[in-house]
């Protein structure tokens, strides 16, 4: 059967395409303001949303450093039964603080070339506050939208031997810059080189009031801040299979050189009590 033709259909269509086209043109003056982002944001985003994948490139290799040798495999601390019992009963004194969203970011799968990345952590590294540790904490709870002023731990550990978790272990905290560990780093962000924050848990000591400057040494830390480092660790090490040998110092991992932290720190008051929870030889 032959197909009527109405008269009205050209017109229709003619008037159809003027609209669109009038909704093209008045669309494409419009300006959107995009969002500022650091280039950490911008890469988590990308990985969240990939674009077709192209071949990965080689990622350069951090500098030749000397390797870590942890001061606790020379140490033959004795430990007795009562120490062992103490750290049995010993819990926790914990509570967590809500970290602004630019002092972290979550763990990399990929670093910036394209290749594939493990985050699980594997490293523990320890800090000290210098100030007392309310400052560290409304440091942490203050927006810092540039790359430079960012900063957080996982956890810090009070002269009391309180523990505040500054961010769940799973994300990654802010804790070095240019960094490396036994000739690993991952280069998630160009501008700072390559970093061990993806695959690192950090912990921060409060320091006491005497340390309170840039000298090299101070008082040191209480028992009650070896209990409950102890504590912390021990999680970590249970939950990521972290051994003892990968607890390392900010001191050692920055590869500028600048770093000190933490500052008379005791190995052996620390190891004693690793030994006493089994998570550490006697020898």
């Amino acid at each position: 059967m032959k197909a009527r033709f109405h008269p009205l259909l050209p017109a229709a269509v003619g008037a159809a395409a003027l609209v669109f086209a009038g909704l093209g043109w008045l669309l494409s003056g419009l300006r959107w303001p995009a969002p500022q982002l650091s280039s950490d944001r911008l890469l988590e985003m990308l990985q969240a949303n990939p674009t077709p994948s192209r071949p990965a490139t080689p990622a350069p290799r951090p500098p030749e450093a000397p390797a870590w040798q942890s001061p606790m495999a020379a140490l033959c601390p004795a430990v007795d039964g009562d120490l062992v019992e103490r750290m049995a009963g010993l819990r926790l004194n914990q509570r967590s603080i809500r970290t602004d969203p630019t002092n972290y970011g979550e763990r990399f799968e990929r670093d910036a070339f394209g290749n594939r990345l493990d985050p699980t952590p594997r490293v523990v590294v320890l800090h000290e506050t210098v100030y007392g540790i309310e400052s560290a904490i409304a440091t942490f709870l203050t927006p810092h939208p540039r790359d430079e002023d960012q900063v957080s731990y996982h956890s810090l550990v009070g002269l009391d031997g309180q523990v505040v978790q500054v961010l769940d272990p799973s994300r990654r905290a802010f804790g070095a810059g240019n960094s490396a560990f036994q000739g690993k780093w991952a280069i998630t962000n160009p501008k700072v080189g390559g970093s061990i924050n993806n695959f690192a848990l950090h912990l921060s000591l409060e320091t006491p009031l005497d340390g309170e400057h840039d000298g090299p040494r101070h008082s040191g830390y209480s028992a009650a801040q070896y209990d409950a480092l102890a504590l912390v660790l021990a999680d970590w090490m249970r939950a990521y299979d972290i051994p003892w040998e990968n607890v390392t110092t900010h001191r050692h991992v920055d590869l500028g050189g600048e770093r000190a932290d933490p500052r008379s720190f005791d190995w052996s008051a620390l190891k004693t009590r690793l030994i006493a929870l089994g998570l550490a030889p006697a020898c």
